[in-house]
């Protein structure tokens, strides 16, 4: 874990000299919420559209900012450099736990501005939605992840990452609109249960899969 815990700060450290995914995905989170704000201006919202309209501001500010997870150590050269020092797994999961806390921080803006600028956005059972906002985000974060080091060194790389993202990430985040209109609805955890079931095998099987797969990804 020592390397991978050194991978990930090597990448923090990154990110704060050169505030790429940082600005870039700040600069979304402003555009996309401005214009849904002018479109929709006096109207007003249903519960259940503000909570479809967060997870798809989500879904799109992952594509924005996390498609350079990889990319980025092919354009500095620092490439091989990783390959030879430390362990597929280990650079896999040094690249999941700054994903990881970057969708955290990002998802945690997002949600705290639609909280504040959507009045129907109300959560009444806000453990139910902690639940899933953690939930959801790891599984984000994982599936990301793995998707970025696959299109890393494909040659139409902003094009090839949304294209491969949208199937793998539909069905999560489609659940996870609907685990946060039950929230919206106060609906209970035991009435939930179902839904969170799927998210975690969802968690489970893509970080089970990318185990797998990275070695090959990360060699080839």
């Amino acid at each position: 874990m020592k390397s991978a815990i050194s991978i990930f700060f090597k990448d923090w450290k990154s990110e704060l000299r050169t505030r790429y995914s940082v600005n870039s995905l700040a600069m979304f989170i402003i555009v996309a919420i401005s214009v849904i704000l002018f479109s929709v201006k006096d109207e007003p919202l249903s519960p259940y559209l503000t909570a479809g309209l967060l997870w798809t501001v989500i879904f799109f500010s992952a594509m924005s900012g996390l498609s350079r997870t990889f990319v980025s150590e092919e354009e500095r050269g620092t490439f091989l450099i990783l390959q030879i020092i430390a362990s597929p797994l280990n650079v896999f999961s040094g690249k999941l736990l700054f994903n990881t806390l970057l969708v955290f921080l990002i998802n945690s803006i997002i949600t705290l501005l639609f909280s504040l600028l959507f009045s129907a956005f109300i959560i009444k059972n806000i453990y139910l939605f902690t639940a899933v906002f953690f939930l959801g985000n790891f599984g984000i974060a994982v599936s990301s992840t793995v998707i970025a080091a696959i299109i890393s060194k494909a040659g139409a790389k902003g094009t090839l990452y949304p294209v491969l993202s949208f199937p793998v990430l539909l069905p999560l985040i489609l659940i996870l609109s609907e685990l946060t209109n039950f929230s919206i609805d106060g609906k209970s955890v035991e009435e939930s249960l179902t839904e969170i079931l799927v998210i975690i095998c969802y968690d489970v099987i893509m970080l089970t899969v990318s185990v797998m797969l990275f070695d090959f990804i990360w060699k080839d």
